[in-house]
């Protein structure tokens, strides 16, 4: 299976965008930023904010994002077994936990 984490640390280091500015921009800690770099199953929907962000296409690297044969099937069942995933759902609280934590600063 690909390592998104490590596809990701590499295009962000090219891009000469600091992690620093990166993590403001997606709302997240340097911290976050780097367990995301060691997760190897990144959500698609961050991989494509910071692609956007650095101006670069993962298409190439992370095969979901390539068309092929079978389609929106295909990436439904890479949907689905990445949300079995343990690593997954873990993200998923980590996510929350950041928004929850933000909300308490902000009172």
């Amino acid at each position: 299976m690909q390592h998104r984490g490590e596809i990701i640390k590499i295009a962000v280091y090219k891009s000469g965008i600091s992690i620093s500015e990166l993590a403001k921009r997606l709302g997240k800690s340097r911290r976050w930023m780097y367990l995301m770099f060691e997760n190897n199953t990144v959500s698609l929907d961050i991989v494509l904010q910071i692609g956007k962000i650095i101006h670069y296409d993962f298409s190439e690297e992370i095969k979901e994002f390539s068309p092929s044969q079978n389609g929106l099937n295909e990436l439904s069942t890479s949907f689905e077994k990445e949300e079995s995933n343990a690593e997954f759902w873990k993200n998923k609280y980590l996510k929350l936990l950041e928004e929850y934590n933000e909300l308490l600063k902000k009172r």
